[in-house]
């Protein structure tokens, strides 16, 4: 029995002992069931952490770059819950650019529409800007009170910060459907102000997290003759993953001298293999959104030309950055304990490959296998007919890691049962796809489907 388990066990045992001493509460002291409570609490105390923080976490939140020009606050407003930091500001330099991408979803929430209307306006980019985002509550399906809100937030750190109200971008995440009570955050505006410090980049992490296990942070340098160009992003993201952009909140900021349009354009064609290649749950959020700032203060060469070698370290180093994060957000899906990824190769078109790889990528039953170790890769086979994409039978191949399962219409002569169940022990699993009909490609991430998931959302509301 591993240690865990070892404790769960003497917990259950303690609050049996204390039913049974209440029961014969004449013959025992109160004093001595206290002291019982006591322990259980201490035992309950060191199962809790092992038992909430995802297996497939890192060991420890990465050590980020200050990025200059960038000054992150963290403050506990009561959001939702008392005591908990929920809500973050991040204060960004004159000159600093902002591109974005947001949720499709056509519900999606009041700041979402707010930060979509404010980087389609006019570029105000002298003036400074702030981003201010609270956990608790995604001010989402909540009418024209919704938009108030926004605009009470905003314009409260407009204030606060001397910025245009267009220069200041919101989000919030939550519970659907709820007013957000934006006075909480605008009171909490003045001691957010105060705090504001270069190295805060790990306590704003913390704060937007909800069903979060971990904080989310990831960075990446681009060094050139004339100095680095430093990037540093942090995420949420734990349950409703699915594609169609940004499917978690997501803000990444960089020193680098770049123009805002070109910073929309790298960041409109990186999003495609990074965080609309995870899933963890098939459901799109109505509140998600990704922020891309660039301060300019870095002493490289400003980016004017996405041909130039050094635009294409850049966005390499950026695509890295959005490709770690993604994959923590998948890392720390809703009871997760296995990391997949679903890799389909030989698809006529690169729509058929997505449709394959995302079809396996969100099954039920497949999900479900994974959990339970099982190598039924019948259920693989089952959801590439289901995808709606062209698949010749005698022409697919299944494989786990490297060990080719199914091929030309049936199992492999050698196929091992013992082998391929073997493979589905470990944490890290690679699904291979191969269409046989082309050239295209697709990679996805997911992560199985066990009970947890159950648990957590059935008691997210209570």
């Amino acid at each position: 029995m591993g240690k865990k388990k070892e404790l769960e066990a003497r917990v259950e045992k303690l609050k049996a002992k204390v039913k049974g001493l209440k029961a014969k509460l004449g013959n025992v002291s109160e004093e001595a069931v206290a002291e019982l409570r006591e322990e259980v609490a201490e035992v309950a105390a060191s199962v809790k952490p092992a038992a909430l923080v995802s297996p497939l976490a890192p060991k420890s939140f990465p050590k980020l770059p200050q990025i200059a020009g960038v000054e992150f606050a963290a403050a506990a407003a009561g959001v939702r819950y008392a005591g908990r930091t929920d809500v973050m500001l991040a204060r960004l330099a004159p000159g600093s650019a902002v591109a974005g991408v947001f949720t499709t979803s056509s519900t999606r929430a009041a700041c979402v529409f707010d930060c979509q209307d404010k980087l389609a306006g006019p570029v105000e980019d002298t003036a400074g800007a702030a981003i201010i985002v609270n956990s608790g509550n995604a001010n989402a399906f909540t009418g024209a009170l919704g938009q108030a809100s926004v605009e009470a937030v905003t314009g409260a750190v407009a204030a606060a910060l001397d910025l245009p109200a267009s220069r200041v971008f919101s989000s919030s995440t939550g519970v659907i459907g709820e007013p957000l009570p934006h006075d909480k955050i605008t009171a909490a505006v003045p001691g957010l102000v105060q705090a504001l410090a270069a190295d805060g980049m790990e306590a704003a992490a913390r704060a937007i997290m909800t069903t979060d296990t971990f904080p989310k942070g990831a960075c990446a340098e681009v060094q050139t003759d004339e100095g680095p160009i430093r990037i540093a992003g942090i995420a949420k993201g734990s349950g409703m993953i699915a594609p169609n952009m940004a499917t978690m909140l997501v803000y990444i900021f960089t020193d680098a001298k770049i123009p805002a349009k070109l910073l929309q354009k790298m960041l409109a064609r990186q999003v495609d293999d990074t965080f609309n290649a995870i899933t963890v749950d098939s459901d799109t959020s109505t509140s998600d959104a990704l922020i891309l700032a660039a301060t300019g203060q870095s002493a490289a060469p400003e980016i004017t030309d996405l041909r130039a070698r050094i635009a294409k370290d850049f966005e390499a180093a950026l695509r890295d950055v959005m490709m770690d994060l993604a994959h923590q957000v998948v890392r720390d899906g809703e009871g997760a304990t296995k990391f997949v990824e679903v890799r389909v190769s030989g698809a006529e078109t690169a729509a058929d490959a997505h449709k394959v790889a995302m079809a396996v990528a969100n099954s039920p039953l497949v999900k479900t296998a994974i959990a339970g170790e099982d190598a039924n890769w019948g259920r693989v086979v089952a959801a590439v007919g289901k995808s709606g994409a062209k698949a010749e039978r005698d022409l697919l191949r299944i494989s786990f890691g490297d060990m080719v399962l199914a091929e030309n219409g049936w199992r492999v002569p050698d196929y091992s049962e013992e082998a391929a169940s073997a493979y589905m022990k470990g944490q890290e699993l690679v699904i291979g796809i191969d269409l046989g009909l082309g050239e295209a490609a697709k990679s996805v991430f997911t992560c199985d489907l066990t009970h947890r998931y159950i648990d957590i959302n059935a008691d997210y509301r209570s």
